[in-house]
């Protein structure tokens, strides 16, 4: 499991998203994008340099504004896992600590 962590981590790549998603949508620049995607420029920035990463939300909205599919999105930008699992912890009640 850790070796296809490390595998996926190797080859995720959103700057090859976000320039494709330039390029379909004929666009000049990441601001550009930005504004298409109704996100602030700085959201475009953090993604590119993987201090943010793409989010759900995000993956619908570059969907609904290229017509790409999300598997496509996601193979663009190096995800390539068969399925997307949410962990079961972020469904359990947190217990408190103080008795």
């Amino acid at each position: 499991m850790e070796h296809e962590n490390m595998q996926a981590k190797q080859h995720y790549d959103p700057d090859r998203l976000l320039a494709s998603l330039i390029s379909k949508l004929n666009l000049k620049n990441d601001a550009a994008l930005s504004r298409a995607l109704e996100v602030s420029p700085p959201v475009i920035s953090k993604i590119r340099h993987r201090r943010l990463p793409v989010t759900a939300s995000l993956l619908i909205r570059m969907h609904e504004v290229s017509a790409l599919s999300i598997a496509e999105l996601r193979h663009l930008m190096g995800d390539r896992r068969g399925k997307f699992r949410i962990s079961d912890k972020h469904f359990k009640p947190k217990i408190s600590s103080s008795h």
